[in-house]
């Protein structure tokens, strides 16, 4: 039966051919050229031209704001590197182990970031910045063995434990060089008020 339909449906289509009037498909491409917009090729090198001096404006502006300002001095070294201890390319970091445990790393390494954020750095205190920087250098590179021997060894509660005692070391000593370097600020405003 299946076949029979299919010849009949066959013999239909031989029967009903439908031929297209001559010059048909011209004027079929002449109208549809005739409602399609155009491209005007005189406004588009006046957008490129404006896109390139509206960029051009805004690199200027920035580059006078950054030179015309007062360099501070910043901490440049990244005491915290999110990758270092989120993404381990050798293998798995604290926050791997658990979702109790990347919460906890991520809490302090935020934490440590948005301290380090927060520093203002000047030619007075820049000597107690720097300080603190180094011991700062040194709990990285003791984390990194820290986490170089979870890797190794795999994981335990004493490696565990270093590793959430040093993040907290170093959110502590944070800490006190933000208040350290209130009081270095308190004590000067105080010397500015006396003279």
């Amino acid at each position: 039966m299946a076949q029979d339909l299919r010849e009949m449906f066959q013999k239909e289509r031989e029967i009903q051919k439908f031929k297209l009037k001559e010059g048909h498909q011209e004027r079929f491409l002449d109208k549809l050229d005739g409602a399609l917009p155009t491209n005007n090729k005189k406004k588009t090198p006046i957008i490129y031209w404006l896109g390139i001096a509206a960029t051009l404006v805004i690199a200027l502006t920035a580059g006078l704001f950054l030179f015309n300002k007062e360099k501070p001095i910043t901490a440049t070294k990244t005491v915290v590197n999110a990758k270092t201890h989120t993404e381990n390319d050798n293998g798995i970091s604290l926050g791997d182990l658990s979702p109790d445990l990347q919460k906890i790393e991520t809490y302090y390494v935020g934490n440590i970031n948005y301290e380090l954020s927060k520093l203002e750095v000047s030619n007075e205190n820049k000597e107690v910045v720097d300080g603190y920087m180094e011991q700062l250098a040194q709990l990285d590179h003791e984390y990194k063995e820290l986490n170089l021997e979870l890797n190794n060894y795999g994981p335990n509660e004493d490696t565990i434990s270093a590793l959430i005692q040093n993040l907290q070391l170093r959110l502590q000593l944070l800490q006190k060089l933000k208040s350290k370097l209130n009081q270095l600020k308190s004590s000067e405003n105080e010397q500015s008020t006396i003279i």
